[in-house]
């Protein structure tokens, strides 16, 4: 099982479309960075929240990544926002979705009709940017890698 996700942007992009592009996905980097053997969930979880929130943006608090194992959807949920060094610890073998979801406005958002689709609850752009991630004893290793340099990343 893997899971990834990426926002694109279409037709012009204005500055706060392209901050928010920018930033979501330093985020997603950011968290990665921290899933190593020996730290905690809340320092992935931590460092996208930092990223994003020392931009002015917000993180949408009602959304998780996940754990992935047998089935797509497992424990640990992983919030994008909490504290360093509290949470489960994180073992070499573990596999997780790490998705920051981050509005350029307030953090809630609301369920399109259709049931599957998810806005912002003030109408702001919004942005997710998602991959799945092994914690190795080298460090994070990245799954599903969609980024050029797929090998930068892994030696972060």
């Amino acid at each position: 099982m893997a899971d990834a996700a990426r926002t694109f942007a279409v037709g012009p992009v204005t500055p706060i479309a392209r901050k928010l592009l920018d930033v979501t996905q330093r985020s997603l980097f950011d968290g990665i960075a921290q899933a190593k053997p020996g730290n905690r969930l809340g320092d992935v979880s931590h460092a996208i929240q930092a990223t994003v929130e020392a931009e002015g943006l917000s993180i949408v608090r009602s959304l998780v990544g996940h754990g992935i194992g047998r089935d797509m959807h497992e424990d640990p949920q992983i919030p994008n926002f909490g504290e360093p060094g509290r949470g489960p610890l994180l073992e070499e073998g573990m596999v997780m979705a790490i998705e920051p979801m981050v509005n350029a406005g307030r953090h809630a958002v609301r369920m399109g009709a259709d049931g599957w689709a998810i806005y912002s609850q003030d109408g702001s752009l919004a942005a997710h940017f998602e991959f799945t991630v092994a914690v190795t004893s080298e460090g994070p290793r990245i799954l599903t890698p969609w980024h050029v340099d797929a090998h930068a990343a892994t030696a972060a």
